[in-house]
């Protein structure tokens, strides 16, 4: 599973997440991606060395693997999984 940690603090992060949730809501059901605000588990990602202020600036995930994943690695495969939106991953 993709976790795409977000801050819904700032409006411009919230908007952005609240369409790509809409885009994968079949996704989000079936278990395959899920969004989760940081500002409800601030410590969520201090394992990995990311802190509340890393997060609340740039985007971060972490895929199946466990794996940590930042800004365009995020915004990269959250279009992987997005239908109609997986050619903009392409490289």
């Amino acid at each position: 599973m993709l976790t795409v940690w977000y801050n819904t603090r700032c409006p411009v992060c919230d908007a952005g997440i609240g369409r790509q949730k809409r885009r994968l809501i079949e996704a989000v059901k079936a278990g395959r991606i899920e969004f989760r605000d940081i500002n409800l588990e601030p410590a969520a990602l201090t394992g990995h060395g990311a802190s509340l202020d890393d997060i609340r600036r740039r985007l971060h995930a972490t895929d199946a693997a466990g794996r940590l994943l930042v800004g365009a690695d995020v915004a990269i495969a959250v279009w992987q999984a997005t239908p109609g939106e997986g050619w903009l991953a392409m490289v």
